[in-house]
């Protein structure tokens, strides 16, 4: 077994062919064998019953006299000495006719027809006194004598041994031309399978993304679908690659700017502790707290990019019925503490939907703080919940109509927003996180002035039964 799963799988496929083919041939085989020899032996036995052979009442009686004279009477029908010839008594003994072929050996069976007048014909394969194979027919004719005649089987014996041979020998070509054509066959559709793992080995070899697999358009079977759908992984990695690639490039450019910052302002207060000649306490507070703003902006943008790069994968059971109404009004707290002087409105009325509570109140936060950091002083952002729907509108001065296509990009920050604080990500979490719950997101200009930002999640005004 081991032996055979080490072969490759082409061998394999013509072995286990060629196997399946000797199988059904060689029960065809036999089955013919045993149907022609049922056949042949039929037709002795009618032969037997309904043949040529006479045997006259005197003649049976002239051999029962004397087993050694007989009478003009006995007529064989066919060839002279075909035929075997005896009477079988009841004690065992038997008398061969003379013009008998030549004496069949008698058995218990022969014995019980002559001791049983009633009993039926008996057919029977058994040898003659050389030890050749004859086939014989008892009949019961009363007064504990039996007749047996019999015919020899040696033109039978050699046609089922010629039958044997030939059928052998058509069994043999029979599976070698099985395994052949199994090898070709598994070679022909194999094919497909060599292509792509050859396709697989490149790309693990190369790491070249690009190369596709030629499928033809209307192919259905198994190893179309399966290029089809290596085709559709290697495309998916090669888009999941380039976006890596872009999110490193992205967030280095992002990363530079508050590391470069950073590093001057350390630069400042290490030359001026070295040089003894100590800043001004104003602008020494100014850089401590630049500083500090760089730190909270860098935490930030990590705290964003860890959120990013988390996989499907990763939200394993942290999913769960979540109360939307809830989760609104503890964003909505920590919306008011950053813009105190905002008057913030909300009418909320109960959902529920199935969401990872952290990551929801997150992305209901960053839409707040978008509208906090757009409002102006004093200005008021009103939110709205209703069946599923979040609706937080602010009167801030609203995105350009060529911005709107690309406030969901990661990094993507609108020029007019470049001086205030933030990473460029805040949106784009947003839009990950409510396409992961089933939602849809999107901004428009809001009538009036301002913009308004709709969050649809899907769920239930009521949390479903809790399962027991």
């Amino acid at each position: 077994m081991n032996r055979l799963r080490s072969l490759p799988l082409r061998s394999r496929l013509a072995l286990l062919v060629a196997a399946a083919v000797a199988f059904a041939v060689a029960a065809v085989s036999v089955t013919c064998w045993f149907l022609v020899k049922g056949q042949l032996y039929n037709q002795v036995d009618d032969n037997l019953r309904h043949g040529n052979v006479r045997v006259s009442i005197p003649d049976i009686r002239q051999t029962l006299a004397s087993c050694a004279q007989t009478t003009d009477d006995a007529v064989p029908v066919g060839p002279r000495n075909q035929a075997y010839l005896e009477l079988v008594k009841a004690d065992g003994t038997s008398c061969v006719f003379e013009n008998s072929a030549g004496s069949v050996r008698a058995t218990d069976g022969d014995t019980d027809v002559a001791q049983n007048p009633q009993s039926d014909v008996r057919f029977r394969t058994g040898e003659d006194a050389d030890g050749k194979p004859v086939r014989a027919l008892t009949l019961p004719l009363g007064g504990g004598v039996a007749l047996l005649i019999a015919l020899p089987l040696k033109d039978i014996q050699d046609t089922l041994d010629e039958l044997a041979l030939l059928l052998l020998l058509l069994s043999g070509i029979g599976v070698l031309g099985a395994g052949a054509a199994g090898l070709a066959v598994a070679r022909a559709g194999l094919r497909p399978v060599d292509k792509l793992t050859e396709t697989v080995e490149h790309v693990a070899r190369t790491e070249d993304l690009t190369v596709r697999i030629p499928v033809e358009e209307d192919a259905e079977d198994e190893i179309a679908r399966l290029s089809r759908s290596f085709n559709s992984m290697t495309t998916a990695l090669a888009g999941s690659r380039d976006l890596q690639q872009q999110l490193i490039a992205d967030a280095g450019h992002e990363l530079r700017t508050p590391l470069t910052s950073l590093r001057t302002n350390i630069e400042l207060l290490t030359r001026s502790e070295e040089t003894g000649r100590p800043l001004p306490e104003a602008d020494r507070r100014a850089l401590l707290a630049s500083v500090k703003a760089q730190m909270t902006e860098l935490a930030a943008l990590i705290g964003d990019l860890q959120e990013l790069s988390r996989s499907e994968g990763q939200r394993g059971e942290r999913v769960q019925v979540v109360s939307l109404e809830d989760t609104v009004e503890a964003a909505l707290r920590r919306a008011r503490l950053r813009g105190p002087e905002l008057t913030v409105t909300a009418e909320l009325s109960p959902w529920y939907v199935r969401a990872e509570p952290a990551a929801l109140e997150r992305a209901v936060v960053n839409v707040l703080d978008n509208a906090v950091k757009f409002s102006p002083p004093n200005g008021t952002i009103e939110v709205s919940l209703t069946q599923g729907t979040l609706r937080v509108r602010d009167h801030g001065p609203g995105i350009p109509a060529d911005e709107l296509p690309h406030v969901f990009d990661r990094f993507w920050r609108s020029p007019s927003a470049r001086s205030l604080p933030g990473s460029g990500l805040g949106l784009s979490i947003v839009a990950r996180t409510v396409h992961r719950s089933g939602g849809e997101v999107g901004l428009a200009p809001a009538e009036g002035g301002g913009t308004v930002a709709t969050l649809t999640l899907p769920g239930a005004a009521t949390p479903p039964p809790e399962v027991p």
